[in-house]
């Protein structure tokens, strides 16, 4: 008797296993048409008054504005399963469009786009190498162009975006320099591609702005965190690189920021932001005139662009497209990624107007940067590189 009991609940869990995964297969958020948005947060949070927060806070924003509903959802934890898992629980909770920002959706991308064909994906930072390393694994030969991407997932309702972080690192660099400054440095979160290219396009503006000025004492620490928070380890190596006569540090991940500005604020040194102009944010706490300036992305714009045009029915204008998002314009502040005109710390060595002669320079392919971050080391031919992998 205890065995047949124990069958027919086995059966029977069988079958409710069945239903659910059926249900949550077929189901594509709510059938009444309505645009309901749901940005889902990987595992930094949506205060880290950078990447995630400005995503949350545009998509909020334009729900606002345009009379829809919006929420957000965190994962627990870092895994493609508990981003997926955060991505059927928006689907079955009636969110039609999912906004992921960051790289690490990848997996997600792979598995959902194809499962939930009524479901509009924006997924930011992600390019079509992140997508074909997560679907080919050891497969991969990190050259994309040797793959169709679309064969690994259900492009017509996914967009991607990644940005041309080496210009806005260029350009970072470029002014650290030409503004006067002669120790200088990186502090990346963990090196991922964004990362990388940021860090690495800092160090290309640096060296070129040397050899323009002849300089041969422009020096540049450079490191990762491995994580994209401050701590007090992180702290600690910043108040070396610091009292060691580091002038500025270019301060890109998360929330890493908060260990770069705890060290200048010691001995008034300088920041530079990233991703928004981050000046209100570490001037408010650490002190005013610590950052010199942003590197920012246009992460708002992007996502105001793509959510319009999911609410005006103009999602096939953009659907299946994985695209590279830089300079399009010679007004600095029409293009992705821009250093900001008003919160920026100009001086008579770099200009308002210097900058944007280097805007329409590099827009107009007088100056050539590389996005290329292969190398273990960020390449450099009249700046001496400090290069100390991981702090941690």
């Amino acid at each position: 008797m205890r065995k047949l009991i124990s069958t027919v609940l086995t059966l029977l869990l069988a079958i409710s296993l069945t239903a659910c995964v059926s249900t949550a297969s077929e189901e594509s958020a709510s059938d009444d048409g309505e645009m309901r948005v749901a940005m889902i947060a990987d595992y930094a949070d949506i205060t880290d008054m950078s990447f995630n927060q400005t995503s949350y806070e545009a998509c909020k924003k334009w729900a606002a504005d345009n009379g829809k509903k919006f929420t957000y959802y965190r994962s627990p934890g870092d895994s493609t399963a508990d981003r997926v898992a955060m991505v059927d629980k928006a689907v079955a909770d009636g969110y039609n469009v999912i906004v992921a920002p960051g790289y690490a959706f990848a997996g997600m991308v792979v598995e959902e786009s194809d499962l939930y064909h009524d479901v509009k994906f924006i997924v930011l930072d992600l390019s079509a190498g992140d997508l074909l390393s997560d679907a080919l694994g050891d497969k991969y030969d990190y050259n994309p162009d040797n793959w169709d991407v679309k064969k690994y997932y259900h492009a017509d309702n996914v967009y991607c975006a990644i940005y041309a972080e080496e210009v806005d690192g260029y350009m970072a660099g470029q002014y650290a320099v030409k503004s006067g400054h002669r120790k200088i440095a990186y502090l990346g979160g963990m090196a991922v591609p964004a990362v990388k290219r940021f860090g690495y396009g800092f160090v290309q503006g640096a060296d070129d702005a040397a050899a323009e000025l002849g300089l041969t004492d422009v020096e540049v620490n450079y490191a990762y965190g491995n994580q994209f928070n401050g701590d007090a380890d992180i702290t600690a190596a910043m108040d070396t690189w610091y009292h060691n006569g580091t002038e500025v540090v270019f301060a890109c991940g998360g929330s890493i920021y908060t260990s770069v500005a705890e060290a200048a604020a010691k001995v008034g040194g300088k920041v530079i932001g990233v991703d928004v102009d981050q000046k209100a944010t570490i001037d408010g706490t650490y002190g005013e005139g610590m950052t010199v300036t942003s590197a920012m992305k246009g992460l708002s714009a992007t996502i105001n662009t793509l959510l319009d045009a999911i609410n005006e029915d103009r999602f096939d204008e953009y659907g299946g497209k994985i695209e590279t998002l830089g300079l399009v314009s010679e007004d600095p502040e029409k293009n992705y990624v821009q250093l900001p005109l008003e919160s920026t710390q100009w001086n008579e060595n770099f200009t308002e107007e210097d900058y944007r002669t280097l805007v329409s320079e590099i827009l107009n392919g007088n100056i050539q940067i590389s996005n290329d971050v292969s190398a273990d080391e960020p390449p450099a031919k009249n700046v001496v590189v400090n290069y100390q992998g991981n702090l941690k």
